[in-house]
């Protein structure tokens, strides 16, 4: 397909267009986190040697990937306390939520060790929540319910997302923790 038919594609496709820019939205708030977490040097790998820079990626994407799902353990957490609490929570807020937070890590602060020898609880990935909607299994599913993250890290929402009662509620109230 040439260039000029996928450009005009994209132009008559508002479906389209909504697919592309959430799932661009999506990259830009990854690279921004990225780079917020690998913050020293300016993001810059220093050393010539090819090792030694493979080395330094590979860490940057492991800490990164590591925050990332730590996130996704606490936002699984506060949505189970929120249901717990009656609270009914709706898929379509939660496509909203950025699992891209940085509130909450302490780049410059101060870090445990002494935590590291407990075995954690195993990982429990259910949510009772239907996403089928979101997935176009369900009625009304017209490309309008992809998540669309924030572009910038730090911001816990884009919209109101919580449910009914809760959107006050800073994500991590039920948490004292600091990564």
């Amino acid at each position: 397909m040439s260039t000029r038919v996928c450009s005009l594609r994209y132009l008559s496709d508002a479906p389209l267009r909504r697919r592309v820019t959430a799932a661009t939205h999506k990259v830009e708030a990854f690279n921004g986190f990225s780079q917020w977490i690998g913050f020293g040097s300016g993001g810059v790998i220093t050393d010539n040697d090819p090792v030694e820079q493979e080395k330094t990626a590979k860490f940057a994407a492991l800490l990164t990937n590591a925050v990332i799902f730590h996130n996704a353990l606490d936002i699984a957490e506060i949505v189970r306390q929120l249901q717990e609490e009656g609270h009914v929570v709706d898929p379509e807020d939660l496509a909203h939520i950025s699992p891209y937070l940085t509130e909450h890590i302490r780049r410059f602060g101060e870090y445990s060790t002494h935590e590291l020898g407990p075995e954690p609880e195993a990982y429990d990935p259910h949510l009772d929540v239907d996403f089928s909607p979101l997935r176009g299994d369900g009625p009304g599913a017209d490309g309008y319910g992809q998540a669309a993250w924030p572009s910038m890290p730090g911001h816990y929402f884009s919209g109101s997302v919580m449910p009914s009662g809760a959107s006050a509620m800073h994500p991590h109230a039920h948490l004292d923790r600091r990564v």
